[in-house]
Order: C-alpha cells, then sequence, then structure tokens
C-alpha cells in the first residue's frame, strides 16, 4: 500500500491526522516552525510511530515561504542546511533521526524545474547526512539532482491539488487548484496509488508516478480528507 505523508507543525490539527499518516515533513523554521514547535511535532510523531522528515523553505514567514526568491546556490543551500541542522537536534534530543528532507511551497515547485536550485538543496542533504531520502515532485528536477548526487529519493504525488498538464501543481492563487472535498481527493488518492490516469485542471488525462502522497495540513477539511484517503487505501 502507498503511504500517505503531510506537512506538519505549521499551526494546524497535526493530532487529528497523525493516525493516518506513515510520514510526516515538520516545518523547520524557514516558513513555520520553530524549537518548541519542532520539538511537540517530533514527539507526536514518536507517539504514533510516523518517520519524520524536514520541511526546510525559502526564509520566508512573512509569506510563509510560497514567493520565489532569487538567490545563489550558495545561499539555497546553507538555508536548507540551518533548518535541516535545527529540526535534526531537536531530533537528536529525543533520540529520534530525520529520514527525509522535503522542501516546502515555493522552494519545492521551483526545485521541480530549475536543476540549479535542485541541485543546491541536494547538495546540502548529502552534506548532512546522505542516508536520508529526498522527497520531490514526481518526475522533477528535484529528484533528478537527489538521484544524480546519490541520494534515495520518493516521487511525491499531491491528494489535495490539481494538476497542470505538464505535471506541475496547479497555483494555490487559480481557482480549483485545491482539492476540498474528501471524497474527490480520496477518488485521485486511489488513481495515482493504482498507478491510474488523474484530471488536470483542464481535463486532460495524466499519469503519476508516485512512491508516496502528500495531504497538506493547511487544506480545508484537511483531517476528514486524511480518513477518506486511509479509508480508500485500505480497501485498495
Amino acid at each position: 500500500m502507498i503511504e500517505l505523508n503531510a506537512d506538519i507543525g505549521e499551526g494546524y490539527d497535526d493530532v487529528g491526522l497523525m493516525p493516518y499518516l506513515a510520514r510526516v515533513s515538520i516545518a523547520s523554521g524557514g516558513h513555520a516552525g520553530d524549537a518548541a514547535s519542532m520539538t511537540m511535532a517530533l514527539r507526536l510523531a514518536a507517539e504514533y510511530g510516523v518517520m519524520v522528515g524536514a520541511h526546510p523553505s525559502y526564509p520566508d514567514r512573512a509569506n510563509f515561504g510560497r514567493l520565489p526568491r532569487v538567490a545563489s546556490k550558495e545561499a539555497i543551500s546553507a538555508w536548507v542546511a540551518q533548518q535541516v541542522e535545527g529540526l535534526s537536534e531537536q531530533a537528536a534530543r529525543l533520540g529520534m533521526r530525520l529520514v527525509h528532507v522535503k522542501p516546502h511551497g515555493a522552494l519545492y515547485n521551483v526545485a521541480a524545474f530549475d536543476l540549479d536550485v535542485a541541485e543546491a538543496i541536494a547538495s546540502a542533504v548529502v552534506k548532512i547526512d546522505p542516508s536520508m531520502l529526498l522527497v520531490g515532485l514526481s518526475g522533477s528536477r528535484l529528484v533528478e539532482a537527489g538521484r544524480a548526487a546519490g541520494l534515495g529519493v520518493l516521487n511525491e504525488a499531491f491528494a489535495d491539488r490539481c494538476y497542470q498538464a505538464d505535471g506541475q501543481l496547479v497555483s494555490r492563487e487559480t481557482v480549483g487548484a485545491l482539492l476540498k472535498d474528501p471524497i474527490m481527493a480520496a477518488r485521485q488518492a486511489r488513481a495515482l496509488a493504482r498507478g491510474e490516469p488523474v484530471a488536470t485542471l483542464t481535463g486532460e488525462s495524466l499519469r503519476i508516478p508516485a512512491d508516496t502522497l502528500c495531504l497538506h495540513s493547511d487544506t480545508p477539511n484537511a483531517v476528514d480528507i486524511a480518513q477518506a484517503i486511509h479509508a480508500v487505501l485500505n480497501r485498495g
């Protein structure tokens, strides 16, 4: 059965989501999160036996890391490293270790098509712990850069987001970008898990290879969506 993951530590109902998740990416201070919230999220994941990873972003709390920034590869690597190391330190205090890194927001989306940004992220992960997995948009430059750097990778697909015909995510600013209905999100999750085509926002059919499925904790009805997805995935 394919796993369900979520991004947590961002001020939403993490407790309600946790029973349905196999993996979580914890906000690591760039767009949200601090030592207290990171520790709380780590403890919660440990309680439910859920794998943990870092969720670094552009350092832009004012815009929740959702606006692209022009920066050198060195700067991007440094931002990622600082955030991952910060969460890793909190995890070590609890006898835990991080198993993956997944960029957040604009950093994730830019790394999907910009090889320089993707390589900067992969380079930071390799230097910190090359045993960690790198999670990226399925078939993206980030996945490509991770493999080239010798990292294990996870191709990620989204249960609660609509796709463009080229496999990129539809911008959150676009009407219909979010799948807020639990039935619709569960239907898309089941199709992705089975390797079946999903409908794009403009009506095309798209097959998206996936190792892990994501649900955002800030999507409206997130807990209801997680419950519905968990149910359909367990039915096979």
